[in-house]
């Protein structure tokens, strides 16, 4: 699976994240409302989103958010947790958006665009969501995510986060509500 493609909808391109994204993506992470009940809450200080920063180009699979109308970058995404060996699964996350762009259908897009890539290749996508996490949560069922059951903890500024999980099939994906119709 190409974890870094170029996707286009009709209002955004989505294109691999590259070292000189670093100040469009920054003054975008740099708002704390964006990540006020993100479990890292405190990802819009430079040190700590400079990490998150470096972290995606080291893995791979970032992908810039742009909107086609202006150029701009206005977030980020991810594919990570691949396994070529058994390609079952991927998952999408670290995502995130310009609250200008919230509520209007732009994260349903970039969404979708990194579905309908994922289900070329495999059977599962997974998102790990801050349990408490509200906005994220109603996003997720929004876009026919369904709670797994299963659980993930992970340290986010120096506190145990729970992580629910949820996950859409390929077979959910063409019948539920993203599918291109």
């Amino acid at each position: 699976m190409d974890r870094q493609p170029v996707l286009e909808g009709e209002r955004l391109l989505l294109r691999p994240v590259r070292p000189d994204d670093w100040e469009a993506l920054f003054a975008v992470a740099s708002d704390p409302e964006l990540w006020a009940l993100h479990p890292a809450h405190d990802r819009w200080q430079e040190p700590v989103f400079r990490a998150f920063f470096e972290d995606a180009l080291a893995k791979g699979g970032a992908l810039a958010i742009v909107d086609k109308g202006s150029g701009t970058v206005i977030g980020s995404s991810r594919f990570q947790e691949y396994d070529p060996a058994n390609g079952a699964s991927v998952e999408i996350g670290w995502s995130f958006l310009a609250r200008a762009f919230w509520g209007r259908g732009y994260n349903a897009e970039f969404k979708r665009l990194m579905l309908e890539h994922a289900f070329e290749n495999v059977a599962r996508v997974i998102f790990r969501v801050g349990a408490d996490n509200v906005i994220s949560r109603k996003a997720m069922a929004n876009i026919g995510g369904k709670l797994t059951g299963e659980t993930f903890v992970t340290d986010r500024a120096g506190r145990p986060v729970l992580h629910v999980i949820y996950a859409i099939s390929r077979e959910d994906f063409a019948g539920g509500p993203l599918a291109a119709r």
